[in-house]
């Protein structure tokens, strides 16, 4: 969840007309989905019984892929459903082919007010099953490559590019060598986990959301893999996937745990202990809950418990809480970014810090955050990495021993945008 930041530098938009932007997530294309709720169609809306107020999910055109590389990705579809009769994974024949009905952002929102996620979604069809207008033949797939909102990016920049400075096995859990485990609280429409499964494909991403309407949302109106639903740990609500979902998501559906959990109470019961954790768990009243960042609560001491030594690292998404950001118009976007943070997210860094990562000559690792270009957001790292203690660096040494390993992690993972312009943006060790 985020909010827009009322200064958006015109020169960054127009240098983005200038040059070709690979990456379908790029800001530029931000003023495709962010319109009035009115300019999009509604295609999920629900009461929910959650706190979250009225969930809903409109459609926006998506001006990329254009339609002349539709063809490419037919052919693809085509391929992995031979692969899945060829592997007698379910009966079909082969021929009839795929069909490509157009692509769309979808937008997640509570109360009609607050947006909670942007994804993008491609909708097909498989030629064979009838004709597109029949009900069930039409099948969305969220496209994973796409992460829409600076924020995402933000928090995957910071904290791949963190636990690789302490960690040399995240290389190998990227090429499926070796695996790693990770925790999403906060489900949103999905982008994150379904990244991060899709590009590390030794991950196994637990996600827990406490609204099971968001989940639904999700699924039936975001392009989320249906088979990463749980009823417990280890087992799933559907015996088997969707013939279709296998064709699309071959194994990193198998990947992804979905659970309909309150946070607290799943991390107080799990016996899993994860490498990384990201947490993105506003309501519908935009408030990150206070038992999710109180020091005392046992929500956090769980955490502690459940995060790995030596290389364990957290990521929070946080809503600035420095009114300045959108006050004066003549502080330009740059500035802002350099900007104090607020008390109240002061307080929440530094909860965390202490925690997870101790204080003082207790102190095993390293907390920092970094400013979200284009929007009010703050990204919160903690890492327990022993060679990440900021008591003995300086903060540029810090900053800049990340910003070198982000490059080799996102050359790895072959990403349409850079680490370093986020992982730089307002760097801030939390003391």
């Amino acid at each position: 969840m985020w909010h827009r930041a009322r200064l958006i530098s015109t020169r960054q938009l127009c240098t983005a007309t200038r040059r070709r932007i690979n990456d379908e997530g790029d800001w530029f294309y931000s003023s495709e989905w962010w319109g009035k709720c009115t300019d999009g169609h509604t295609v999920f809306r629900s009461t929910s019984d959650k706190g979250n107020g009225i969930v809903s999910v409109l459609a926006y055109p998506s001006s990329r892929p254009s339609e002349v590389e539709w063809g490419e990705t037919e052919k693809w579809l085509e391929r992995r459903y031979a692969e899945e009769i060829h592997n007698n994974n379910f009966k079909g024949e082969v021929g009839g082919g795929f069909s490509i009905i157009g692509y769309q952002w979808r937008t997640l929102h509570f109360n009609d007010e607050t947006r909670q996620s942007a994804v993008k979604v491609m909708a097909a069809y498989h030629r064979q099953q009838s004709q597109p207008s029949a009900a069930g033949s039409i099948f969305l797939m969220q496209q994973p490559h796409c992460l829409a909102v600076p924020y995402l990016k933000s928090m995957v920049s910071a904290g791949l590019a963190t636990i690789a400075s302490c960690n040399n096995d995240l290389v190998d859990a990227i090429y499926g060598k070796k695996t790693i485990r990770i925790l999403c609280i906060g489900h949103g429409g999905g982008s994150l986990p379904l990244f991060l499964a899709t590009k590390i494909q030794g991950a196994v991403v637990d996600i827990v959301e406490i609204d099971p309407l968001v989940i639904s949302a999700s699924i039936r109106a975001m392009g989320f893999p249906s088979f990463s639903v749980m009823n417990s740990p280890g087992q799933r609500a559907l015996s088997k996937p969707n013939p279709i979902d296998e064709v699309l998501w071959k194994g990193i559906h198998e990947r992804l745990c979905l659970y309909e959990a309150d946070a607290e109470n799943f991390v107080l019961n799990t016996s899993n202990t994860y490498d990384m954790i990201f947490i993105d768990a506003y309501d519908g009243d935009d408030i990150f809950p206070r038992q999710l960042w109180d020091p005392d609560s046992p929500f956090l001491k769980a955490l502690s418990n459940r995060l790995r030594s030596g290389h364990g690292t957290v990521v929070v998404n946080l809503h600035s809480d420095s009114e300045v950001l959108s006050t004066d118009p003549s502080i330009s976007h740059y500035y802002q970014q350099l900007l104090p943070m607020g008390k109240h997210v002061s307080k929440v860094c530094r909860a965390y810090k202490s925690v997870l990562a101790g204080n003082g000559k207790e102190g095993s690792g390293l907390g920092f955050t970094v400013a979200v270009p284009w929007v009010c957001n703050t990204s919160l790292v903690v890492c327990r990495g022993s060679g990440m203690n900021s008591r003995h660096s300086s903060r540029d040494s810090i900053m800049n021993d990340i910003a070198s390993k982000s490059c080799e992690v996102e050359n790895v993972l072959n990403l349409p945008f850079s680490f370093s312009q986020y992982i730089k943006s307002g760097f801030t060790l939390v003391d």
